[in-house]
């Protein structure tokens, strides 16, 4: 029997992420190919105009739809991608237009779910409809999304996060992760496994899985804590106690504590702890080591130490992302 129909809007405007509003699409076309019936979504592009609208690629995109054209018309899914403003120094800054905000406020009102992709999701901010929410967004742009909008709680590192019928999407190509959910929800696991491995993909990163490495973000402000941070790497199968790290800096603990909260926003255990799961990442990734030896070199020292650290930074076992994400020998 074929689905009824969903219509899927996502907006276009100037100098948006090409790949933000071509992902999407490309999942929902899969899916079509994995069902014997029409699957019901229709896929739309709205713009202010008919005119084309170039994109952050330099690519030229031709809307189907003016978007004043879609008022007080039913949507099933409203997909606000997003774009971004580089400055000399290569700092972003996302960018929500007010006449786009405007119109994702108006046509949210009239749409079953609203989801962003990427940087979108400073739109959805804008727009109000993120208030008191927990939402993520690209990592580079995370600490702007935090400031501009205190009443949201900013998880920069998960893939996705559905709240309600609102759901926010991590870094570019996590929109396919975005629309594999999407799929899931309406349709169910298996058919969005099957879309999954039309992709070569993953049906979903284990517990969101981290966008970033902890070895790389957040970037620290002083030469200091960049060389306790490559101490830290080289010695991490060893207790690092709090003493120790202190010493390395020829400070105090509790000067050590407040230095790593200001330049990296967590606690120096906590930081440990993230530092210790990349490194047993890697090896799961990479080696077919067993987990006491990997618990041992990444100083978890026992395998159920290893197994509640994965838990809480990965919401997996460490058994589970290997499985997940070991790449073949050569």
């Amino acid at each position: 029997m074929p689905h009824p129909e969903r219509l899927m809007v996502i907006v276009l405007f100037d100098r948006v992420d090409l790949l933000d509003i071509s992902g999407p699409p490309e999942v929902f076309a899969l899916l079509q190919r994995e069902m014997e019936a029409p699957c019901g979504y229709q896929v739309l592009l709205a713009a202010e105009s008919l005119d084309p609208v170039t994109t952050a690629a330099g690519v030229r995109v031709l809307p189907d739809i003016r978007l004043d054209s879609l008022q007080h018309q039913a949507i099933d899914t409203l997909i606000v991608p997003g774009s971004v403003d580089t400055d000399a120094k290569g700092r972003v800054q996302a960018l929500a237009d007010p006449a786009v905000v405007q119109w994702v406020q108006t046509l949210a009102g009239q749409s079953r779910r609203v989801a962003s992709v990427c940087v979108g999701a400073h739109i959805l901010a804008a727009a109000g409809l993120l208030d008191g929410r927990e939402a993520t967004t690209h990592w580079s742009t995370a600490a702007q999304l935090a400031q501009d909008h205190p009443g949201i709680r900013v998880d920069a590192d998960r893939i996705y996060i559905q709240q309600g019928h609102i759901w926010t999407g991590a870094g570019l190509t996590t929109c396919l992760d975005l629309a594999l959910a999407l799929v899931a929800e309406d349709f169910g696991n298996t058919l969005a496994m099957r879309v999954a491995r039309q992709l070569v993909m993953f049906l979903k990163r284990p517990g969101g899985q981290s966008q970033f490495s902890v070895m790389l973000e957040p970037l620290s402000s002083t030469r200091r804590m960049d060389k306790l941070r490559q101490y830290i790497a080289e010695h991490l199968g060893q207790p690092l106690s709090m003493p120790d790290l202190a010493e390395q800096m020829h400070v105090s603990d509790r000067q050590l504590a407040r230095i790593f909260k200001t330049e990296l926003g967590m606690t120096p255990a906590a930081y440990l702890e993230a530092a210790r799961v990349e490194a047993a990442r890697q090896q799961l990734e990479a080696t077919d080591a067993p987990l006491e030896r990997v618990a041992q070199t990444c100083g978890f020292n026992t395998t159920d130490t290893l197994q509640r650290a994965f838990r809480r930074q990965l919401g997996t076992t460490p058994g589970q992302y290997r499985s997940r994400f070991r790449t073949p020998a050569e």
